[in-house]
């Protein structure tokens, strides 16, 4: 059975009002506050087959009714609107410096403004390891007990780890090593990058006077680039969030932030759980629902082959303003494109 008009109407109206107040939507407010040329008697027979057909939900504690996953799957790939404040494109467009060094920077600077912007977590999900190769590694000493390496794949995407050795190295066993890692190792698969580094350990071991100390460093860097391709700001947002005032769900959502595969596995719906519900906007951001969660991702195109591509998001109660969250993700997503291509 196809959703009338008068059915659209009054599903938009339950989600833009339970969105906004987290409580639920009684045949009342709809007709007093959304002005619905409707009879109270008519919106209450609509909310029931809304509800039989699965797209609200009725809490055990209300009358009123609640938006289902399926219900906030179709309010987002029919009923969202286009429409971001100019002053907001105007501040988010000043934000990004057209220089900048790259790509990982400008999407960790993207999710620090859409976290502060929604007050809910944002995050980026890197590409597949296995779709990447090792193109180069710098190493810039601070002092003579540490140093940050940057590790920069073939897709441009970057990863920067701090190393703090016990004992002092010297500037020229860091370059030392570093040369032989990129003599050695460039071209390598992300994930190949543990079990090479230990096939040249002896070479390390002749050239590289504190050889312990920086093939240890090097061996867990190389292992958490290779499984690491998450990160998250705004995470203690989701505290101040009234669904998740119950500790036990706050501890289940840390699991998520703290797992990369398990976050990955959650966000790629060709291969999502089936009782899971996803959308997919006409301009191509997608959603995915599990239980109370809400998760939307915008692909950043940095190359034309997906895997090989990164993916800006936003987490948080399925009870989120969907419009605001989708116009920002488009349109910070659309400007770091244009940046890097």
């Amino acid at each position: 059975m196809a959703l009338t008009q008068r059915m659209v109407e009054i599903l938009k109206a339950i989600v833009d009002e339970f969105v906004a107040t987290a409580e639920p939507v009684g045949s009342k407010t709809l007709v007093d506050k959304y002005d619905l040329p409707y009879s109270s008697a008519t919106i209450r027979n609509d909310m029931a087959t809304l509800e039989s057909m699965g797209y609200l939900e009725k809490p055990h504690t209300s009358a009123g009714r609640i938006p289902s996953n399926k219900g906030y799957q179709y309010y987002c790939e029919h009923l969202l609107r286009k429409d971001m404040d100019e002053e907001v494109k105007y501040a988010l467009s000043s934000i990004f410096d057209r220089k900048s060094s790259n790509l990982e920077d400008a999407i960790k600077e993207s999710c620090r403004v859409v976290s502060e912007m929604t007050k809910l977590a944002s995050g980026m999900l890197g590409p597949d390891a296995k779709m990447q190769k090792l193109e180069h590694i710098k190493m810039f000493q601070i002092d003579p007990k540490t140093a940050v390496c940057v590790f920069i794949s073939d897709t441009g995407y970057t990863e920067n780890r701090t190393f703090n050795f016990q004992e002092q190295v010297s500037m020229e066993d860091i370059e030392t090593c570093t040369d032989i890692l990129n003599e050695r190792l460039r071209g390598t698969p992300i994930y190949e990058l543990p079990d090479k580094l230990e096939s040249i350990k002896p070479l390390l071991n002749q050239s590289v006077q504190r050889f312990e100390m920086l093939y240890n460093a090097f061996a867990g860097a190389f292992i958490k680039f290779a499984t690491e391709t998450l990160y998250f700001d705004g995470t203690s947002n989701m505290m101040y969030q009234p669904e998740y005032a119950d500790i036990e769900k706050l501890k289940e959502l840390t699991r998520f932030f703290d797992d990369s595969k398990l976050f990955r596995s959650l966000v790629d719906y060709k291969t999502n759980n089936e009782n899971d519900v996803v959308a997919i906007t006409p301009r191509g951001t997608e959603l995915v629902w599990k239980d109370d969660l809400a998760i939307v991702t915008s692909e950043i195109r940095i190359s034309d082959n997906p895997d090989e591509n990164a993916r800006l998001m936003v987490v948080g109660p399925r009870r989120m303003e969907y419009n605001r969250v989708v116009n920002l993700l488009d349109f910070i997503s659309k400007e770091i494109e244009d940046m890097f291509n």
